[in-house]
């Protein structure tokens, strides 16, 4: 329980001040919350508004839309009501998304597996990009594949060729 409501529940009971000294609030802060309680109901009424417009415009692109991409979606919407109130914040809305638990699509990043540097030494091409060979057992190939499984690590598939 918020200790504002409870000195507001009680305030019939107990005068402001002594409330105020035992829970160790100031009143001017318990004040500013009560003047302040229009403000909140309003506010929520305008986050329902807006958290079925959100969930409009995170359905209608089937669930790939993160926050940013969802502002800026209803920021350029022409028909958008948000006039008199100004241009949706991303702050506000991916508050607005985790509170409905709408989160979009979020893409792995490849895993580097080779970084190059430029002070690493450099292998001679012993071959000249010719990979054919006269007799068997003469030029071996090799290379290694990554195949990346289930629960995000790879496999390593090595292979090496006679050529």
């Amino acid at each position: 329980m918020n200790r504002f409501r409870f000195v507001d529940d009680h305030r019939d009971f107990y005068e402001v001040k002594r409330l105020c000294q035992v829970l160790k609030i100031n009143r001017s802060s318990y004040y500013a919350w009560k003047s302040a309680a229009p403000a909140r109901r309003q506010r929520l009424v305008d986050d329902a508004v807006l958290g079925a417009q959100i969930k409009t415009t995170f359905n209608a692109e089937n669930g790939c839309y993160g926050a940013k991409r969802v502002t800026a979606a209803i920021n350029s919407d022409p028909v958008n009501d948000r006039g008199k109130g100004g241009r949706l914040n991303h702050k506000r809305t991916a508050r607005l998304m985790r509170q409905m638990g709408l989160f979009g699509f979020t893409r792995k990043r490849r895993v580097k597996t080779t970084t190059s540097s430029k002070r690493a030494p450099r292998f001679p091409d012993l071959l000249q990009r010719r990979f054919t060979a006269d007799r068997p057992n003469a030029v071996y190939v090799g290379d290694i594949t990554y195949l990346p499984i289930a629960d995000g690590s790879n496999m390593y598939l090595a292979t090496v060729i006679d050529c």
